[in-house]
């Protein structure tokens, strides 16, 4: 359910069943988007039908909901994104091709790191992100990156959920963590998301003397398999390169 008191209008309240619908991996139910949104059940199969009827949202046979290919579509329309997605997607072909593993491209969006961009592979590590899809940024490599350079460098005061056993979510182990990733240049999820996943991120600027990253590129597979050292160095290259792309 959300925090909050709901939302009054109409609009506000259709944004919360989307959101509800793009925030999970399956199709929901009634029931299940009604709980999720904190809205009424009529109201919520109300609004749903208007979003089924204008095609942001799908309603599968079985009578659940999942977003629609119009909202995909008006997504792709976005300059920003588009344009950034563009810029850097040769990069992370190259890094996919050198490690074999999952690369994305993410950008910050609240408290989260949000995948813009995702490129894999038969031999890549199974993993759970997927493009258009989001994880608490205090326990990725793009959202420790995001984290570090922020304006306001101090870690999350609220209560960090933990994902796994290794989920950094007292203030003083992250604050450590975003130091040490202030100090090397990049990000590292030592299977703080996923259980036997490991990351490692670098920023991306919009041009070279900002103080912000728009965006960052990390590399995700297997703990076992990634050389978090060598790995970091060849993110930060990447990484600088798509810098100097957006620069020009």
């Amino acid at each position: 359910m959300t925090d909050g008191p709901l939302p009054k209008s109409v609009l506000a309240r259709g944004v919360l069943l989307l959101r509800a619908c793009g925030g999970s991996d399956t199709a929901l139910t009634l029931a299940e988007l009604a709980l999720r949104t904190g809205l009424p059940k009529p109201t919520a199969h109300r609004l749903i039908g208007e979003l089924v009827r204008l095609g942001l949202v799908e309603r599968t046979p079985e009578g659940t909901y999942r977003i629609g290919l119009g909202l995909f579509v008006l997504g792709q329309s976005a300059p920003s994104v588009r344009e950034l997605c563009d810029a850097a997607l040769p990069y992370l072909g190259d890094l996919h091709d050198a490690t074999q593993e999952n690369v994305h491209l993410a950008v910050p969006d609240g408290t989260d790191t949000l995948f813009l961009e995702k490129v894999t592979g038969r031999r890549a590590t199974p993993i759970v992100s997927r493009t258009g899809g989001r994880l608490p940024a205090h326990c990725t490599a793009t959202g420790k990156v995001f984290l570090a350079l922020a304006e306001d460098r101090r870690p999350p005061r609220r209560a960090l959920p933990r994902l796994t056993p290794r989920t950094l979510v007292l203030p003083g182990q992250l604050a450590r963590d975003l130091a040490l990733t202030r100090a090397r240049g990049f990000g590292v999820n030592l299977e703080e998301a996923e259980v036997g996943v490991s990351a490692v991120a670098a920023p991306v600027y919009a041009h070279g003397r900002d103080s912000r990253p728009v965006a960052a590129i990390s590399v995700t597979g297997g703990t076992r398999r990634l050389d978090v050292d060598r790995l970091g160095a060849r993110v930060c290259a990447a990484a600088r390169a798509l810098t100097r792309a957006l620069s020009a």
